[in-house]
């Protein structure tokens, strides 16, 4: 066979017969240079196609001719047949030099982290599966606003720490009495009086919220008759808590309830997360350990965990309690409750409200509403109308006591969360400014944490001095 009728590659690979070579007068030029055979691009991709119009003689190969649908030598089982490969087990591995050791395997993806979120947070080692996995009953569905209201409960029933009350206030009010008797240490240890001394015990009194009328007024009582001698750091402190119950005393009133009234009202106001509905379960155990009825109020109907939580403080303590569903009118409750205290002959009713910042209007004029509506069936109720202050905020305790007494006539305070701050002297600038009844003072979350107000007592512990019984 001639060059000219050897079939191309694709005609080889497929078996194709040759096609003559047309006509001379119907072949383009021949590229100069041979791409197509050179680069791999197969026959039909040359310029001999683009004249595929001019049909091709039908040409016969000879019979006898030995390279007909014949595979060329250079492919024959390249592509159809693999070249047999060794057998595994003869070909021999050979161990890498000592001077190039061998890598460190990778190591094996570690299994789910099992660690809660906060655990992935800080970090630390993932523990097993079999320690981490929540059991059956930790991963039941549950009413998750009757389950943080059952916890809460829980906690201040049962997490009480059988201590003494003194024990308790002085443990509460660490944190404010170790900043305060830290800085008298640091200011009158052999060190003489003077002005400068007097202003720096200033300024720790106000960093104490204690009010800067109150605080000028202490520091003039340390350096009376005193300047330019010596005073030792238990002589301050002394001084400061005479000071303090000299100024708390007048406020520190107990609750009285009027027995001519049944019910007797007590509305609870305050802002969010000052702890009304735990206040309010606190005192419905206290008054029932008196001798007395009490029936509860879920004015809170803008939180559902509120009126579940009071439904878990009323069936903890045999109390009953009026609640409506969430986002019902709570001056209609009032009103319902009321109504029924009256029928039931109940001694005390504790109407819990919803939490509210005292500077939104709309809120405020709620507040209102329910006096209001109350006032309907007594002219006198609420009968003590109790404001629950959180001492974390500070002197913004100062704006809350203005603005509510704007909407309700608060009657008394409840100071709670004294333990959560350092600044503990918010109330002596409270009862300087007001003079409003200090009620109860809480210093913890259990159930005997909120107890009646006693100056002398909370003068001495914030002061960091012992106890000391009145004569």
């Amino acid at each position: 066979m001639s060059d000219d009728e050897k079939p191309g590659w694709f005609g080889r690979l497929f078996g194709r017969k040759a096609e003559p070579k047309p006509s001379e007068e119907a072949v383009l030029p021949e590229p100069t240079s041979p791409a197509s055979e050179s680069e791999g691009v197969p026959d039909f991709a040359t310029g001999a196609d683009d004249v595929a119009h001019v049909p091709p003689p039908v040409s016969e190969p000879a019979p006898d001719d030995p390279d007909k649908n014949r595979i060329p030598d250079e492919i024959e089982g390249a592509d159809l047949q693999p070249e047999p490969q060794p057998p595994v087990e003869d070909v021999a591995f050979e161990e890498p030099p000592e001077t190039e050791p061998e890598p460190a395997a990778e190591p094996e993806p570690a299994p789910a982290d099992k660690r809660g979120w906060w655990s992935r947070v800080v970090g630390g080692e993932a523990q097993p599966a079999e320690l981490t996995a929540p059991a059956e009953a930790d991963i039941q569905p549950a009413d998750s606003a009757a389950a943080l209201a059952s916890d809460a409960v829980q906690g201040a029933v049962e997490g009480t720490e059988k201590r003494g009350w003194w024990s308790r206030l002085t443990g509460g009010l660490m944190r404010t009495s170790s900043a305060l008797s830290d800085r008298v240490t640091g200011l009158f240890t052999k060190r003489k009086l003077d002005a400068t001394t007097l202003e720096d015990l200033e300024d720790a009194l106000i960093q104490a919220d204690f009010g800067v009328e109150t605080a000028t007024r202490m520091a003039e009582a340390v350096g009376k008759g005193r300047y330019e001698k010596g005073i030792s750091p238990d002589e301050v402190r002394a001084i400061l808590a005479a000071e303090i119950e000299r100024a708390l005393d007048p406020v520190a009133v107990p609750i009285t309830l009027d027995t001519a009234k049944k019910p007797y009202v007590i509305l609870t106001v305050g802002v969010n997360g000052a702890g009304k509905t735990t206040t309010i379960g606190k005192l419905a155990l206290k008054f029932k350990a008196e001798g007395r009825s009490v029936m509860l109020a879920a004015g809170d109907t803008f939180r559902a965990a509120a009126i579940e939580q009071l439904r878990v403080w009323g069936d903890r303590t045999g109390v009953p309690v009026i609640s409506r569903e969430q986002g019902s009118d709570a001056a209609g409750l009032a009103f319902d409750a009321f109504k029924e205290a009256r029928e039931t002959g109940t001694d005390v009713l504790l109407i819990d409200t919803a939490g509210r910042l005292q500077n939104k209007a709309g809120l405020m004029a709620e507040l209102e509403k329910i006096v209001r509506v109350i006032r309907k069936l007594d002219a006198e109720a609420p009968h003590a109308t109790l404001l629950v202050l959180d001492a974390t905020v500070g002197q913004n305790a100062l704006s809350q006591v203005e603005l509510f007494s704007q909407a309700a006539p608060v009657s008394g305070l409840v100071m709670t969360k004294l333990d959560g701050t350092a600044r503990g002297g918010i109330l002596v600038a409270l009862a300087a400014k007001f003079g409003l009844p200090v009620h109860f003072i809480g210093v913890g979350e259990g159930v005997e944490d909120l107890e009646p107000f006693a100056a002398r007592d909370f003068a001495r512990a914030i002061t960091g001095l012992p106890r000391e019984e009145r004569a």
